[in-house]
């Protein structure tokens, strides 16, 4: 099975990320897509070329960073399933409101039209305010799975949420049979 993997630029959330996709390699043919944040920004918590060296070293591929590599993903290449992890409460919104303006929101606009499982791990400090209504929207999407989420840190941030990234691998196999994992908050 192909799958997508997708990483936007919650940098506190990546290095979870990159470990959760070690395993997924050896099951999976895994395409590495980045957004232009992760592509580009180097954080306190690592330098972008880091990542991007990371990303290739686990799925033995540089990844998609632009929105003409992305486009293919629906009309020619056929992703199983494609999974963002993380997702910034900026990639929600879009997904959402049909704005497709990354390398990462294009992939999953060009795989949905296949009605093939996107997987959502999300990463978001306002998914508890602004975020929540988007979250809502996606919910009821067809073909759109959460990795179960909950309060990261409530009290000093009491509106951010976080997936639990050790439930990537089994959220992609209930999504690939059509089921949403749960419970869903955790």
């Amino acid at each position: 099975m192909k799958i997508g993997y997708a990483l936007t630029g919650s940098f506190c959330t990546v290095s979870k990320s990159l470990e959760v996709l070690k395993g997924l390699t050896s099951d999976y043919e895994v395409i590495p897509i980045v957004s232009p944040a992760v592509f580009g920004t180097d954080t306190r918590f690592a330098k972008a070329e880091e990542t991007i060296k990371a990303l290739t070293e686990i799925c033995g591929i540089p990844p998609v960073n632009n929105i003409k590599d992305a486009e293919p993903f629906g009309p020619s290449v056929k992703l199983d399933a494609l999974i963002i992890s993380p997702c910034t409460g900026n990639t929600l919104a879009k997904l959402a409101n049909g704005i497709t303006d990354t390398s990462v929101t294009m992939a999953a606009k060009a795989h949905l039209r296949n009605d093939r499982p996107l997987i959502i791990a999300l990463a978001t400090n306002d998914g508890l305010s602004q975020n929540l209504k988007n979250i809502a929207a996606l919910l009821t999407r067809k073909s759109v799975f959460f990795v179960p989420f909950g309060q990261d840190s409530p009290v000093s941030k009491p509106h951010s949420l976080v997936c639990d990234f050790k439930k990537i691998p089994e959220t992609l196999d209930m999504a690939l049979a059509g089921v949403q994992l749960q419970p869903l908050l955790n």
